[in-house]
């Protein structure tokens, strides 16, 4: 059966993280549930990113459609399979005493357990991104699995992106203290991805450095203090390197809570402010993804503050470096006071186009990657975009390490001369916060 053509019933969650899904599963044939598209009608009217993909799949179902959909199917194109939906199904007896309530998900069940009966000679497989919807399947023993088309292969690198050389030549370490403009890349037995970090030690010294791709050579990199922050630690100090090089235009900073990253990229974009019309400051909210902040109570500021307020205590992190009546302190609160200092929920500037911004989304790793890619694509010029967030740490459902959008741009930027990537290991906000990340 391994040669055999299979049979994908893909649930609403798969086809709302990637309306283009329909095209990635080679010559297999493909079901949509009518209880997909009956969850797909009623997502369709909104501003999230969740409607836009109900509107952009219906739009595509809706240029491929014809009588065909619901009689064997529509071929999808040269080299793919078969698109066909599926009307509902009579639950079997096993389903109607394990799942006496037909909600959406126990239809979609349904349809799948038919399919299976329906083709004996071919594997049906149900493709969610939810959990529990696979185990419940696995628990009928229907074949189910999660959508892999944009899963990281290998997470290694992410936690490697900055590599350390032990018991290194000490003249090159000299020479990279000598050398302000660095040393050519052939004098060292590496190959380097650009914009590659390194911390070469020997048993008398020590020294931090970067590839510069453009000139190919490494370079010494400098401990400095951006808008009254301090780096703390090497990779806090190869994230400002990278967050203040004007040639590299897209960062990915990850690492744990209290590591540093969001307040080093405010730091960082408040250092540069006369590079940048606007710093932007913006976050997911993840808790309200599949709703619209309506339901909450209150005005726009009292929905959205204690999503936003993470970002607002960075900020003054920042503020409370300096004294009451600094000229640092004046900059900070006139760009806020002329927008050109904005902190606000990632929904709300969908659409604007970014040229001459410093654009940081934080908590990265709750969008998916087609979210992200659509962030990237607005980038005009002289915009740099800083993604940062922690892959561990995920609150949206349908995400995982290996899914999110954060790990995804990181694997698929790699290598590229204007993308730099720093995973930040150490945690600079308290013992105890250390403590409780490392333990708990």
């Amino acid at each position: 059966m391994g040669n055999t053509k299979k049979t994908f019933v893909l649930d609403t969650n798969v086809l709302l993280h990637d309306y283009k899904c329909i095209f990635r599963f080679q010559d297999n044939d493909l079901v949509i549930p009518i209880v997909v598209l009956e969850e797909l009608d009623k997502l369709k009217r909104g501003n999230d990113l969740i409607n836009y993909h109900a509107r952009e799949f219906t739009r595509e179902l809706d240029r491929l459609s014809g009588d065909h959909l619901f009689n064997g199917g529509i071929k999808l194109g040269r080299g793919l399979g078969k698109l066909s939906i599926e009307t509902g199904k009579p639950f079997s007896e096993e389903m109607c005493e394990s799942f006496p309530e037909k909600t959406a998900d126990h239809r979609i069940l349904a349809i799948t357990d038919h399919l299976r009966n329906k083709y004996k000679r071919r594997l049906v497989i149900l493709i969610s991104k939810d959990i529990n919807l696979r185990m419940k399947a696995k628990s009928l023993g229907i074949l189910s699995q999660d959508y892999e088309s944009d899963k990281v292969a290998n997470l290694e690198s992410m936690d490697k992106a900055v590599e350390m050389h032990e018991n290194f030549d000490d003249t090159l370490i000299s020479r990279l203290y000598d050398e302000p403009d660095g040393v050519p890349v052939d004098a060292f037995n590496l190959k380097p991805a650009p914009h590659q970090y390194f911390i070469f030690r020997s048993p008398r010294a020590s020294v931090l450095a970067h590839f510069d791709p453009d000139r190919e050579v490494i370079d010494r990199v400098e401990k400095y203090r951006v808008y009254g922050i301090d780096p703390r630690n090497a990779e806090q100090t190869f994230s400002i390197d990278a967050l203040v090089r004007p040639e590299i235009q897209l960062i990915s900073l990850t690492g744990k809570a209290g590591t540093g990253k969001t307040l080093l990229a405010l730091a960082a974009a408040l250092h540069q402010e006369n590079r940048y019309k606007q710093i932007l400051l913006a976050r997911p909210i993840v808790p309200l993804a599949n709703r619209d902040i309506g339901f909450l109570p209150g005005d726009v500021n009292e929905k959205i503050g204690p999503y936003m307020q993470p970002l607002f205590d960075n900020l003054s992190v920042i503020k409370n470096k300096f004294k009451s009546h600094s000229k640092e302190l004046e900059k900070v609160e006139e760009m806020e006071r002329m927008e050109r200092l904005v902190i606000t929920p990632l929904a709300y500037i969908r659409g604007r186009s970014l040229s001459d911004v410093f654009f940081i989304v934080d908590e990265a790793q709750n969008l998916t990657p087609h979210e992200v890619k659509t962030i990237i694509t607005r980038a005009g010029e002289n915009t740099k975009i800083v993604f940062t967030g922690d892959i561990h740490q995920i609150d949206s459902p349908y995400l995982d390490m290996k899914s999110n959008g954060l790990s995804y741009m990181t694997d698929k930027m790699k290598g590229q001369d204007l993308f730099a990537h720093v995973n930040l290991v150490k945690g600079e906000r308290s013992y105890l916060s250390e403590l409780a990340s490392n333990l708990l």
